[in-house]
Parts: structure tokens; sequence; C-alpha cells
């Protein structure tokens, strides 16, 4: 007898539960955004663009936009949990949070350098600063947080 296929990965503009979204970001360590659970709702709720992937009922990805709508567009967040790396979840998280802004001009991201996302983001068409045909310079200022 063969057991049943198991459910395919579906892609949702929608925000789910704040435990949901803690489990997921959990999962892939990123304790910076558990730590204050209010913050992290507050984050998602003031998202243009929240895009999540579900296996069954299961929150297997997430992926959110700030964008003005008109000239930039911010990614932020694209997550996957680490049982479904490598099964195309972060491209169509990344595509369906990049939908609606096709015709804005900057499509932007800051992310570490861990290994794996130069390629990834390659992939999707996005170009470190310093290797764009046009001289581009990124510039951020973390600010650290009153104890």
């Amino acid at each position: 007898m063969r057991s049943p296929a198991p459910p395919s990965v579906v892609i949702t503009a929608e925000h789910p539960t704040l435990a949901e979204v803690l489990g997921l970001y959990e999962s892939v360590g990123w304790s910076a955004y558990t730590e204050e659970p209010g913050e992290l709702e507050r984050a998602l709720a003031g998202s243009t663009r929240v895009v999540i992937a579900r296996r069954g009922s299961q929150l297997v990805g997430l992926a959110r936009v700030l964008s003005d709508g008109a000239t930039i567009a911010y990614l932020q967040d694209v997550l996957v949990r680490p049982d479904a790396h490598r099964s195309g979840i972060g491209r169509r998280l990344v595509e369906a949070a990049f939908a609606p802004f096709a015709r804005v001009r900057q499509h932007v991201l800051l992310t570490d350098a861990e290994p794996g996302q130069r390629s990834f983001y390659g992939s999707l068409g996005f170009v470190e600063a310093h290797d764009h045909r046009a001289q581009l310079r990124s510039f951020v200022r973390f600010q650290l947080r009153p104890e």
C-alpha cells in the first residue's frame, strides 16, 4: 500500500497567528525576533505585504515587503523551515511577495553573509550593490536598543 503524497505547498497573502510565526522564526534560529513577540507582531502588521507558505495546516515559510508602491519595495524576512529548504518555497515566496510591485523600480534587501545567500538571491535577479553595472553604494545604520 502506498503512503499518501505529502500535501502540496500553498502560497497566500495572509497574516498567520503570532504563535505560528514565533514557531517559524524559532525553527530558523532567528531569536532576535522571537525575544520580543510584540515587536515582531507590530513589524508584520506594519508590512505592506506578507505572504506565507503552508504545507497542509503547517506554516513552512514567510516573506514580507515594505513599500511606497511607486519607487521602492524592500524585501524583509524571507524564511523557510529547515526541513523544507531547497524545495523552491523561498523562490515562490519572494516572487509572490514582489508580485504587486512589478512596476516598482527598486527591489532592495539587506541580508547577512551566510553561505548560499548570494546564489539564492542572484538566482532571483538580485545583484550585490558593489557588483551592479551602475556604481552603487549601500549603507546601513543599526540602532542600539536601550536596556
